[in-house]
């Protein structure tokens, strides 16, 4: 199966481009991904709901005397 002339054209585009940079092209064209897995909205909200149940947990076992 051939490659079709516009996605050749492109590609060719693309490496004159970066010939004509000579020295300033980066090692990759592809874009880096950030080192987190998660986003820090998720992460700040996944720590509101662990420290919230655990503080409410403290709370009910206080008021209830220390007995479950």
């Amino acid at each position: 199966m051939t490659t079709s002339r516009r996605l050749s054209s492109r590609k060719v585009e693309k490496f004159e481009k970066n010939i004509t940079k000579r020295g300033s092209v980066p090692e990759t064209t592809a874009k880096k991904a950030s080192n987190y897995p998660v986003g820090p909205i998720l992460l700040g909200f996944f720590v509101f709901v662990v420290i919230g149940s655990s503080l409410f947990q403290i709370i009910r076992t206080a008021t209830s005397g220390g007995m479950a």
